[in-house]
């Protein structure tokens, strides 16, 4: 049986800025209030992030009427709706908003082109926390398609100012053909100004494909619910590579790499790097002597924290 001989590494991969910064905000409020900490939704849709954070002392609910009053109250990175931030306001909680500033950014130009009588076709996966929260901006005048079929059956109230958002973990080529048929449907709709798919998106699917065009198979870390995870599983299957997904090392399966000498690694943007180096421990142990790093895109964005939880 032929076994791995090489590993090689999508650059980049694992953890963004967004992600970062949302650990970040939860883990300075246990360090600064003490436990517990509430946390509105998985802070990151990954399971072993958020067992961690348990740990220390984070207690993940979906109501908000599971928070005592007077508590501190965290929202996820996938944003929430107005109706939630109302409430949580409301009810007197200490709030820090980790929602990532790209899902934030898609927020504010709603909010502004719908005071401008605009309606809004949002392209994106119904039931993801972003697109509720997103959508949860209005009250009306937004409407989902998931695919080219539904941008067919959707229904405006009117067409004369529509403007066109999109999720921000989307798959950069499924989000491009149903955009295309939006435009061909509603040619006057109004396009972001900058694409509303984050950049640490684009960066590790564009890695993805130089990676699986090089590799016998690909391993993609990180947890079923992760919607960008899931992108780049789908991605390197498209490619034509046979492609795993696991959350750690302990799901690998020898049989997945017999007769495969070169095994591609990625990680989706909520995914640690201890996890990563684990799978790369396991390929060794079967074989694997060289692991090599690809090139890409260096990223270097850093997003500020909220006010108010600075460590004194």
């Amino acid at each position: 049986m032929a076994a791995v001989q090489e590993v090689l590494l999508a650059e980049p991969r694992g953890f963004c800025a967004g992600v970062d910064r949302a650990i970040e905000i939860v883990e300075r409020a246990l360090e600064k209030f003490g436990r517990p900490i509430y946390v509105r939704h998985e802070i990151v849709h990954n399971t072993h992030v958020v067992n961690d954070l348990k740990a220390r002392g984070a207690v993940f609910i979906e109501e908000l009427d599971e928070v005592p009053a007077g508590a501190t109250l965290v929202f996820s990175a996938h944003g929430v709706s107005q109706a939630i931030q109302r409430e949580a306001q409301r009810r007197g909680f200490r709030i820090f908003d980790a929602t990532c500033p790209l899902v934030s950014k898609v927020h504010v130009e709603v909010a502004k082109l719908h005071k401008e009588g605009y309606e809004f076709i949002m392209i994106g996966h119904k039931g993801h926390p972003e697109v509720e929260g997103t959508m949860g901006q209005l009250d009306n005048g937004i409407h989902l398609v998931e695919d080219v079929a539904d941008v067919a059956r959707v229904q405006p109230a009117q067409v004369e100012k529509l403007a066109v958002v999109t999720q921000t973990t989307l798959s950069v080529d499924d989000a491009a053909e149903i955009t295309a048929a939006v435009k061909a449907r509603f040619p006057n709709i109004r396009e972001p100004k900058q694409q509303d798919i984050c950049y640490a998106t684009q960066n590790r699917q564009d890695a993805v494909k130089l990676m699986s065009r090089q590799v016998d198979a690909v391993v993609v870390v990180g947890s079923p619910t992760s919607s960008n995870t899931n992108r780049l599983r789908e991605l390197a299957e498209r490619m034509g590579v046979p492609t795993f997904m696991v959350e750690d090392a302990s799901e690998l399966r020898d049989e997945w790499f017999e007769g495969r000498a070169r095994v591609g690694v990625t990680a989706g943007a909520s995914a640690p790097e201890g996890l990563v180096q684990g799978v790369l421990q396991r390929l060794k142990a079967l074989g694997a002597v060289s692991v090599r790093s690809l090139d890409g895109v260096r990223e270097t964005t850093k997003f500020p924290l909220p006010k108010g939880l600075k460590i004194e």
